[in-house]
């Protein structure tokens, strides 16, 4: 609290600690879900057959290991950010390239906690915020990777920010509920409004749920600007995608990113934001 480089540094080494796990959570927990809805499946069709429990598959078994010779990762091996560039991004057996997907996520998570302790300082806001910005990483990336938004992950986020601002943390309780209320109702009207005109779903309830946890967070004046926000970006970087050929026209885009990186920033910068507009329009 009294050495703010000391606090931002920190930050920055408890992220990539964070980094590191966010990437077992980013593979593993799509696939979770998966084989639970397959075992589901499997029991409402059939019913009178006796069903053998899947394989044990969860954040923590089977230990992390080679996808291409299965040897299972040292501690050593798992260094954030250093092992892979002690190992030359390779794995140590079978020389395989390691994806540099893992280590950006790590240097990522690190360069976004630094950036909160940095603007926010310490202290309880801090400390939600941070947790706020590891999740929505790995959201974003499921997201990016499935166009899932898993609600083992989204709905506890919700209730941390209620839970927060029942105790006035960034807005509010009253704001705050209404705010989640507004978030999941604005995209949702959006939703069946396009579906009725079209018969096509233009999004996922996914989206519905990530915008009312920035209105449970931030309450339900922020929720224009992160609406703006991520609609902007949003069609900028599509069409950029399509322009170049590396996306269809026709080809689902998740929008899960777009809502999170547009809240994220309205939590740090908003205000500032929406002052700068006025001071521009003259208002």
């Amino acid at each position: 609290a009294s050495t703010p480089l000391a606090f931002i540094l920190l930050a920055g080494l408890l992220g990539l600690i964070i980094g590191s796990f966010l990437n077992v959570v980013i593979l593993r927990v799509p696939r979770m879900l998966e084989t639970e809805w397959q075992q589901q499946a499997r029991e409402i069709l059939e019913p009178d057959r006796e069903h053998a429990p899947p394989a044990t598959y969860n954040l923590i078994l089977p230990h992390s290991h080679c996808p291409k010779c299965k040897t299972e990762i040292k501690p050593w091996q798992n260094i954030p950010v250093i092992s892979y560039l002690l190992l030359r991004g390779r794995c140590g057996n079978c020389k395989e390239p390691i994806s540099l997907r893992y280590p950006a996520i790590e240097l990522l998570t690190a360069g976004l906690s630094m950036l909160v302790a940095w603007q926010m300082g310490f202290g309880l806001a801090t400390a939600g915020m941070l947790v706020l910005t590891w999740v929505l990483v790995c959201l974003s990336m499921i997201d990016a990777d499935t166009q899932l938004l898993p609600d083992i992950i989204v709905l506890p986020l919700l209730w941390l920010g209620l839970i927060l601002n029942s105790f006035g943390v960034y807005t509010d309780l009253n704001t705050a509920l209404w705010g989640a209320v507004a978030g999941y109702l604005s995209l949702w009207s959006v939703y069946w409004l396009f579906k009725l005109v079209t018969g096509k779903e233009g999004m996922g309830y996914g989206d519905f749920k990530l915008l009312a946890v920035f209105g449970a967070w931030l309450g339900w004046q922020a929720l224009p600007l992160i609406i703006l926000l991520s609609s902007v970006v949003g069609a900028l970087v599509g069409g950029g995608l399509i322009a170049s050929g590396a996306l269809r026209r026709d080809q689902p885009m998740p929008f899960g990113p777009y809502i999170a990186a547009a809240g994220w920033i309205a939590m740090l910068w908003g205000d500032a934001i929406i002052q700068g507009y006025f001071s521009f329009a003259g208002l």
